[in-house]
This record gives C-alpha cells, sequence and structure tokens, in this order.
C-alpha cells in the first residue's frame, strides 16, 4: 500500500447513504462500509442493529491527501449527513447511526476538532453539534452485500428516498470534488 495514503471511519447514519457520496470523490480510493467504536469482535448486522454491540455503522476512507485533503472529506461529511441529532440520521434510530469521525492520525483529529469548532462558532446549525471525535478502534467490514448497496440497487425504496439525494447534493456543492 502507498505509504502516503490515508484512512478515516466516518459514521454518517446508514453506511449506504455514505457510501453512496465517498465513492463518487475525487482523491478517495476506497471505500469500505463496516463498524467501529463497539465492544463486540467481529459483529454481524443484526447485533449492530440491535444496538447492543456499541458499533456505529461507518464508512471507512482510503484517500490521497495530495489529492484530497482530510478538510475536504469532513466539509462533504457535514454537509450530507445531520450532525446535530443524538444516535439518529432521519428515521434511522440507535447507537449505531450516531455521527462520528474516527481518525488514525494526530493530524485528522487536529481537522476534525477545529472544523467542528468553526462550524459551531459560526452557527451553520441552529443545533449544537453532537459529532464523537475519536480514534478509530474494534473496525470490522460490514457483509458483503452491504458494500456498494447504493450502486448494485439504484431502485430500491431506501436508495431513492434517502441515499440519491445526498448523491445529488454532494454533486451540487461539491462540483469540483465528484469523479469524472
Amino acid at each position: 500500500m502507498n505509504p502516503n495514503l490515508e484512512t478515516l471511519a466516518l459514521g454518517g447514519g446508514c453506511f449506504w447513504c455514505t457510501e453512496a457520496v465517498f465513492v463518487r470523490t475525487k482523491g478517495v480510493l476506497d471505500v469500505e462500509s463496516g463498524y467501529c467504536n463497539g465492544d463486540t469482535l467481529n459483529p454481524g448486522y443484526e447485533q449492530v442493529c440491535s444496538g447492543s454491540t456499541g458499533h456505529a455503522e461507518v464508512v471507512k476512507l482510503c484517500y490521497d491527501p495530495t489529492l484530497i485533503s482530510t478538510r475536504e472529506i469532513l466539509e462533504i461529511f457535514f454537509v450530507i449527513h445531520d450532525p446535530t441529532t443524538l444516535n439518529a440520521q432521519g428515521h434511522d434510530h440507535g447507537t449505531q447511526y450516531r455521527s462520528g469521525i474516527y481518525y488514525s492520525t494526530p493530524a485528522q483529529h487536529a481537522v476534525a476538532q477545529t472544523l467542528i469548532d468553526e462550524l459551531t462558532q459560526s452557527r451553520v446549525y441552529a443545533r449544537p453539534i453532537v459529532t464523537e471525535v475519536l480514534p478509530v478502534s474494534n473496525y470490522w467490514a460490514a457483509e458483503a452485500y452491504h458494500q456498494d448497496f447504493f450502486d448494485q440497487h439504484p431502485t430500491q425504496g431506501y436508495c431513492l428516498a434517502v441515499a440519491a439525494p445526498k448523491v445529488a447534493k454532494f454533486r451540487q456543492t461539491f462540483a469540483r470534488l465528484v469523479r469524472d
């Protein structure tokens, strides 16, 4: 693996939606849906959905910081989900849907905290940001059927109602970062 590449895990609710955006982002080389920062080893989807494992649904990004910065990735993240709802995104409720930035390096941590501070000071959101910022731990890839879900099932109801609008918002807001 290229030593200049970085990884970062993001929890923005259902991983299908978050993955659908980041697979379309320039500089992001790989996106994997998974679970992190819980207590159970190698949890399954049903376990995570029960809320008993403590894991968040996340996407693990592998990206080239010479093509896209950590800050740009986090700016996208804050536009495509609601960082002010505790343990929920839209109709999805539970600790597995919490907003989280799970960093791999101290520099990523600093960028995340600085951006949250700036968003808070500029009052971008009417409510406080509740995104947790922690080192990534106990990460496990989600089952194969969750990978590339939006691209494999674009007409599925959830994809049409929730994921597609997030992809459209990303394309409109970050046109310069959309992969060709």
